[in-house]
């Protein structure tokens, strides 16, 4: 199976679907942080061009939550004022329309509930062997949700106790490794 990992520079799912035979490649505007296939660049590079859309079965999308979270609520009106929440917006439904067969679409609980839809499922990290809580939406085209693997107790919020750093926002957005597995386990078909 052919798999697009957009906005992800971790290369961590990417890295687990490799390991289980498939051909997968991370897009981002950063690096990638491990070797590995990787286009550093903008995501419309590929999924924009109709003669890439027949490479790919399964897309799976991370798209930045910084102007979509509602933790970030209390800046909407200067996302709005800006510009920068309708960018993110634009991206996010970008993803909802490409034709690819499989489509899984990543964010926190925000705006795109309202913008676009409820999401499908809403998973928690402890339900896939991290002991902590991290609300995550997916919304899914042509997939199943994903079951649990590994229901783990020690339901910490270490999200949101993460200290502020220069490279907070980049801590908080790498998939975790069970997440990752799951996904590759359920989805790669």
């Amino acid at each position: 199976m052919r798999v697009l990992i957009a906005c992800e520079f971790s290369g961590i799912v990417r890295d687990v679907f490799i390991a289980k035979g498939h051909d997968a490649m991370s897009c981002d505007l950063l690096p990638t942080e491990r070797p590995g296939p990787h286009y550093q660049g903008h995501i419309e590079d590929i999924i924009c061009d109709y003669r890439e859309w027949v490479k790919w079965d399964l897309l799976i999308a991370f798209p930045p939550c910084t102007h979509l979270a509602a933790s970030g609520a209390r800046w909407f009106k200067y996302k709005i004022e800006d510009g920068s929440q309708q960018k993110a917006i634009n991206l996010f439904k970008l993803f909802t329309t490409v034709p690819i067969a499989k489509i899984a679409i990543e964010n926190p609980i925000g705006i795109m509930s309202t913008r676009y839809r409820k999401p499908d499922q809403i998973i928690q990290p402890w339900m896939f062997g991290h002991g902590e809580t991290k609300a995550t939406c997916l919304w899914l085209k042509n997939l199943p949700k994903l079951e649990p693997t590994n229901i783990v107790g020690g339901r910490e919020p270490r999200i949101w106790k993460m200290s502020p750093s220069p490279d907070r926002g980049k801590k908080r957005s790498i998939t975790l490794l069970g997440i990752a597995n799951a996904m590759a386990e359920q989805w790669g078909l």
